[in-house]
């Protein structure tokens, strides 16, 4: 087993953007991991509905 490792995962979020409202978007996480535990998210991103990769700072979590 590796103890010092970078993963990246995708999943479905509500997300909140000023201009369009509410989107259901995929939010990829780039984590490194130490012994099997996540210690720092490096970078997070979301795709566009017309496919474009955007960064998540300009949209907030939706709850």
């Amino acid at each position: 087993m590796r103890l010092l490792y970078i993963k990246r995962n995708t999943k479905t979020e509500n997300r909140f953007s000023p201009k369009m409202g509410r989107l259901i978007t995929k939010v990829t996480y780039i984590r490194k991991y130490f012994l099997g535990l996540p210690v720092k998210t490096l970078h997070k991103y979301r795709e566009t509905y017309y496919g474009e990769v955007k960064n998540c700072d300009d949209c907030h979590l939706y709850i």
